[in-house]
């Protein structure tokens, strides 16, 4: 344990109860001197720990009973000592009295002025346990009644009165996140963003590549609301930075799948919701339809003895499953695999896998002491930061095959990357062999397919020297459950870096002039793939915009 946590504390406690590592404590301490916050929120702000565990601990740490809050553990005499103001101002519950002294249950032990005008008000002293706000609070309701003061917080110029009066009445945020969805739907947004702002979170709904505000919601709340959506994915607990899980919602008697993403921010999760069509990248090569150039690259690939072919995307699981796919192409018999990360290696063949830290440079330590088990094939998930990525080179400069995957977005930019990496000499290009970039794009709905004319930002961002003499979008019906697509298919960029290919790579300083190389060799890579569906009328300019031109 760092020197820093000291025996009794809050990060010892928390430790001994194996809630959390040295690892999370270190980067606690970081995040306390970055942001200079309490130990515990530091934990919080992290996503490594609830608020639950925190009560817990605090409680643990200052010997003060931590309880779990009913309605009979409540004596309605004590109830009357304090008046509901002050119970909702300070999140506190009376318990019982006995003789002078008043037992109370309160969210932050380490009030001391809540504590002082409970005994000025009462003349007790008072006795303090620790309990849940969100128990606290509905202890409040049920024994002080409704404030009819008390709101959600959420204001917005795309919701009714009405319909905002039935959002703020219900505290937990489950109104508001029904109504939120159906807005989605409604509005045929890509996606919506719930954003932690200071003591406010914005709410803003994306479309054809443009966000735009939705409404505001304070913050004195948002815990209930995005437990409320943790709840709805299965995932009722903040053990994990980020996450990512699929809702379940029920409209106009269909039920409709959504994506939820989250990340801690200060405030509270960023979290972003979007409509999720299935998507499965297939066993086989064939079954991707690649144009004959990108299938042909790709086995040239599946066939290098050795050197590093790297794998582009933002998602990671689909990321994974083309390295397998590539893994399955291989003739790996007879060869020493090793696997670093949790990710591949998950379609028919099975090898054994090594776990890769998150830290920059013990990810990089973990890839070079893989080298001492002489493998024939190294396989790792993520090695978009400098110090993996140049070990992952290294690896292939030795002789190794590398498959390695990056969390980069689009051709472009992972091009633009590995040009800033070769002028910091992070690694020599002779040893790489390609790169497969890909990109999700969803098709629409052919039974709810309906012409439109694009709005004037639109076009421009399209930027089509012929458009196409229709443009399509979807409203949703039964046939694709109310999200407006048929299916996802998946744009490819495989590029071999052939010896004229490097050439120009080693000579450029800009991603523009490999790019002019490229199609000066004819080359076709996503962009005219997702180009082709645009004018087939398969997909809808919003779609065209954020998984082609962005």
């Amino acid at each position: 344990m760092p020197e820093q946590i000291k025996k009794g504390s809050m990060g010892a406690i928390l430790s001994a109860c194996k809630i959390i590592t040295e690892v999370d404590i270190t980067a606690a301490l970081e995040e306390q001197v970055r942001s200079g916050t309490r130990f515990g929120e530091a934990l919080i702000s992290l996503g490594i720990v609830t608020q639950e565990d925190i009560d817990w601990a605090l409680s643990s740490q200052l010997d003060i009973p931590y309880i779990r809050l009913k309605v009979d553990m409540i004596d309605p005499d004590a109830v009357r000592l304090v008046p509901a103001a002050t119970a909702r101002k300070f999140n506190l519950i009376p318990l019982i009295k006995a003789g002078n002294e008043l037992s109370i249950a309160l969210s932050d032990p380490l009030n001391s002025v809540a504590i002082a005008e409970v005994e000025q008000l009462t003349g007790c002293q008072v006795n303090i346990s620790v309990a849940l706000i969100r128990e606290i609070r509905e202890m409040i309701e049920a024994c002080y009644g409704s404030s009819g003061q008390e709101q959600l917080g959420f204001t917005s110029d795309a919701f009714s009165e009405n319909v905002l009066e039935a959002i703020n009445s219900d505290l937990s945020g489950s109104k508001l996140l029904d109504y939120l969805l159906v807005y989605i739907l409604q509005n045929r947004l890509s996606s919506l963003s719930l954003k932690p702002m200071g003591e406010a979170v914005a709410i803003s709904g994306r479309r054809s590549g443009v966000s735009r505000p939705v409404g505001f919601l304070v913050g004195t709340y948002y815990p209930d609301v995005t437990l409320s959506i943790r709840k709805n994915i299965g995932n009722s607990t903040n053990s994990e930075p980020s996450s990512n899980g699929l809702l379940k919602f029920s409209y106009q008697s269909h039920l409709i799948t959504f994506q939820i993403s989250s990340l801690p921010g200060y405030g509270g999760e960023y979290i972003t919701i979007r409509p999720h069509v299935s998507s499965t990248v297939p066993v086989r090569l064939s079954d991707l339809h690649l144009p004959p150039q990108q299938e042909n690259n790709f086995l040239l690939l599946a066939d290098a003895p050795h050197g590093i072919t790297f794998f582009a995307s933002r998602n990671t699981q689909e990321r994974d499953r083309f390295i397998d796919l590539m893994l399955e192409e291989m003739d790996t018999a007879g060869k020493n695999i090793i696997i670093l990360g949790e990710g591949p290696g998950r379609m028919n063949k099975q090898f054994p896998r090594v776990i890769l830290p998150r830290d920059e440079s013990e990810r990089a330590a973990t890839i070079m002491n893989a080298l001492d088990h002489a493998p024939d094939i190294l396989v790792i998930e993520d090695v978009t930061e400098g110090m993996p990525f140049t070990a992952a080179c290294r690896a292939a400069m030795r002789g190794k095959l590398v498959l390695a995957g990056l969390e980069i977005r689009g051709t472009r930019n992972v091009l633009r990357q590995m040009l800033l990496y070769q002028q910091q000499n992070y690694f020599l290009p002779f040893f790489v062999n390609g790169l497969v970039s890909f990109k999700g794009i969803q098709l629409l709905c052919p039974e709810c397919r309906t012409t439109y004319s694009p709005p004037p930002e639109e076009l421009a961002a399209m930027n089509l020297a012929a458009p196409p003499n229709d443009f399509f979008r979807t409203s949703g019906c039964n046939a694709c459950g109310h999200s407006g697509f048929s299916a996802r298919k998946f744009l490819v960029d495989v590029l071999t870096f052939n010896d004229e290919f490097l050439r120009i790579f080693e000579q450029s300083s800009d991603v523009a002039a490999v790019e002019n190389y490229l199609k000066m060799t004819g080359y076709h890579g996503l962009e005219e793939e997702g180009m082709r569906l645009l004018m087939a009328g398969d997909v809808s300019p919003e779609e065209y915009i954020a998984s082609v031109v962005l």
